[in-house]
C-alpha cells in the first residue's frame, strides 16, 4: 500500500503507519450522557443562571396571561420524558435542555426560530444582549460627559457582537474528506500511537481559536453521536497544545454514518477567556458533516481525533488558518461505495 499519509500530507512526515483499520463487524451503541452533562452548558455560569431565571419568569407570566397559548404548545409538543425535571412550554425551554429532555418540537412550531436568521449563535444571545446593552448605556453616559471617550465601549460593544457571529458556510461534500470542527489556526498536528477512544493510532489536529475567530463548533463528518464526556478543570492558557492535561473540556465520540464506520474524537478545551462550553448533541444524534453542535464562549481551542491509516491524507499544515465547516483538514481515499 502507498504511504499516502507521509507522502502527501503538506504537514510533512508523521511517523511509520500501521495497516490499514478494518471496518467495524459491529456499530457501536450509543453511550447514554454522564450525570455531570445535565444541560448544553454543563459548566453553568452566572449568565446562564440569569438567563434561567428570566426563563422562569417568563413561563409563570404566559400561564397566568395567555393560557391558550400554553394549552396550545402542549398540544404541538413531542416525545416523553417521565418526571422531567425540566419546565417546557415552548421551544425557547430547551435551548439549554434540548440534549437532556424527552420533549421536542417540530421547527415550524418554534415561532423564534428568525433568531437564526441574524447569523448570530444563538446559544450566546444572552451574552450578547447582556454585555453589548451595558456598553452601549456606558458609551451614552460617558459621551454625555466626554464624548471621545466614548469610542472605547462602542468599540468593544461591536467586538462582543462580532465575537457571537454566525455564518453560513458552503461544506464541502466529497467523499471522504474531513471538514474542520472550528475556525482558527492549526497550530499543533501530533501522532498517537494509540488513542483509546478511536481503539487504535491516531493523528490529533489542534486548533486555537483567537477571540477574532467564529466559535461555533461543526461536526467534521457525517456521523452518529455515541458518547460524551465532561472534565471540569483549570482555564490555562488555550494558544498551548499542552493545556488539554488540565484544562476544562468535552469530548464528543462519533462514528461515521457509513462504512467503513470510523470513529472521530472532538475535544471543546477552555482557555484563559473562555470558560463555558456549549455542547447540544446527544448519543444517538445523527451529524451531517459542517453541522452546528455548540460553540466555546471567547477564547478557546478545539482538537480533532482521526484514525492513522494509510489512506489518510492530511490537507493542512501548521500554522495554517482554517474555517469550521469548511475547510478540508484530511480526506480518507476510500474506494467507491457499491
Amino acid at each position: 500500500m502507498v504511504n499516502s499519509l507521509r507522502k502527501r500530507s503538506p504537514a510533512g512526515p508523521i511517523g511509520t503507519l500501521v495497516s490499514t483499520i478494518q471496518v467495524q463487524s459491529e456499530r457501536l451503541i450509543p453511550r447514554p450522557l454522564p450525570a455531570e452533562v445535565d444541560c448544553a452548558q454543563p459548566g453553568r455560569g452566572l449568565i446562564m443562571r440569569l438567563e434561567l431565571a428570566w426563563g422562569r419568569l417568563r413561563r409563570r407570566w404566559l400561564r397566568r396571561f395567555r393560557p391558550r397559548y400554553v394549552a396550545r404548545m402542549h398540544q404541538l409538543r413531542h416525545g416523553d420524558c417521565p418526571a422531567c425535571p425540566h419546565d417546557i412550554i415552548d421551544p425557547r425551554d430547551l435551548k439549554f435542555f434540548g440534549n437532556v429532555c424527552g420533549f421536542w418540537f417540530e421547527p415550524e412550531h418554534d415561532r423564534f426560530r428568525w433568531r437564526g436568521r441574524l447569523r448570530l449563535a444563538r446559544w450566546g444571545l444572552a451574552e450578547l444582549i447582556l454585555i453589548t446593552g451595558f456598553l452601549l448605556l456606558l458609551a451614552a453616559a460617558t459621551a454625555w460627559l466626554l464624548p471621545y471617550a466614548a469610542v472605547l465601549p462602542l468599540a468593544l460593544a461591536l467586538f462582543v457582537v462580532s465575537f457571537f457571529r454566525d455564518p453560513e458556510r458552503v461544506i464541502p461534500q466529497e467523499r471522504g474528506a474531513v471538514v474542520a470542527p472550528a475556525d482558527g489556526v492549526v497550530d499543533d498536528i501530533e501522532e498517537l500511537e494509540f488513542c483509546e477512544p478511536l481503539g487504535g493510532p491516531a493523528v490529533k489536529l489542534g486548533i486555537f481559536l483567537s477571540v477574532f475567530n467564529v466559535h461555533v463548533n461543526r461536526a467534521p463528518e457525517a456521523s452518529r453521536v455515541i458518547e460524551l464526556s465532561y472534565r471540569r478543570g483549570c482555564f490555562g492558557n488555550a494558544m498551548r497544545p499542552d493545556c488539554t492535561a488540565g484544562n476544562e473540556q468535552l469530548a464528543m465520540l462519533l462514528e461515521q454514518d457509513a462504512p467503513p464506520y470510523r470513529r472521530f474524537l472532538v475535544k471543546q478545551i477552555v482557555g484563559a477567556i473562555a470558560r463555558r462550553i456549549v455542547c447540544a448533541a446527544r448519543p444517538g444524534e445523527r451529524l451531517e458533516r459542517g453541522q452546528r453542535y455548540g460553540m466555546i464562549k471567547f477564547g478557546s481551542r478545539t482538537e480533532l481525533y482521526l484514525p492513522r491509516e494509510d489512506r489518510l491524507c492530511l490537507e493542512v499544515k501548521r500554522k495554517q488558518s482554517v474555517r469550521g465547516g469548511s475547510s478540508v483538514l484530511a480526506r480518507y481515499q476510500d474506494p467507491p461505495a457499491r
